[in-house]
Parts: structure tokens; sequence; C-alpha cells
């Protein structure tokens, strides 16, 4: 069973296809949190082509407390982020309910949130750049922790 947070993204397409990919890879509910957009909104609409309507979701202010709320429910916070202590996200293995969490565009997760994570995975990036587009990556991370091998 998968979950995901998302902190800040202030993009609505982003959220947009989110939606779409989270229905496509079967995420059990969306958290949007902080300065995340939320349904009903043209925009979020335009990307989610009717899946901000079948995808349950719940807005959250502040993405601190929606995470404890996930951890008293045993759920697992699973944080897409590069840190020193990230770990290729072909290797994790989901055991039990999980949170994916993407963070913020441009800054990706703010250590408060980092520091709740149980774990944190990355995208390794062969050129320049150090991250992709946030639903692109929500994309890969998300049908590989829902569909493990």
């Amino acid at each position: 069973m998968v979950y995901a947070l998302l902190h800040n993204i202030r993009s609505l397409h982003n959220v947009g296809s989110i939606f779409r990919t989270s229905d496509g890879a079967g995420i059990r509910k969306l958290y949007l949190c902080g300065e995340t957009g939320y349904p009903p909104r043209a925009e979020i609409a335009k990307t989610a082509l009717g899946a901000d309507g079948s995808v349950p979701w719940e807005y959250w202010m502040d993405s601190v407390e929606c995470v404890a709320k996930l951890k008293k429910e045993g759920v697992r916070i699973v944080g897409l982020e590069l840190t020193p202590t990230s770990v290729d996200y072909r290797a994790f293995v989901a055991k039990g309910p999980v949170c994916l969490v993407v963070g913020n565009e441009v800054g990706g997760l703010p250590p408060e949130l980092v520091a709740l994570c149980d774990e944190c995975v990355q995208i390794p990036m062969a050129g320049i750049k150090e991250s992709l587009n946030v639903s692109v990556a929500f994309g890969i991370a998300a049908y590989a922790l829902a569909n493990p091998k």
C-alpha cells in the first residue's frame, strides 16, 4: 500500500500530472501539503484528465503534522531526496505501507521533513543536472514503490 505526500509543489500542472500518475500506479491517497495546490483548479484538471476525481486526496497545511499522523498509523515515510544516506530507488524494498514524500520543484524537501523520513531514495542522474522535474521523478519512484519486483 503506497501513499504520497506532496510538499509545497507550486506548479498546478505538476500536481495534475502527479494525480494522473498516481491513478496509473495505484497510489492509495495523495496528501497535498503546504503551498501545494488542490482541486478544483482548471490547471490541475488539464493534466490530471479526470484523475483528480479518481484518486483520493486530503489537504494539510502542515506537512510535519501530516507525516506525524501517518507514522502514528504505522506508515513508513520515504523521502525522494538526495541526501548522504539516500539509496538508489531500485534497491529500495517497500515493506508494509509506505508514503512517498516529494518536495518543492526548486528546494526539494526541507531538512525538518528529511529528518522525519524513515529512509530516503534517489534517482541516479547521468548528466550534469542533480534532479528531474518533480512530476517525472514522482512517476519513476511511485511505480517502483507501488509495483515491487
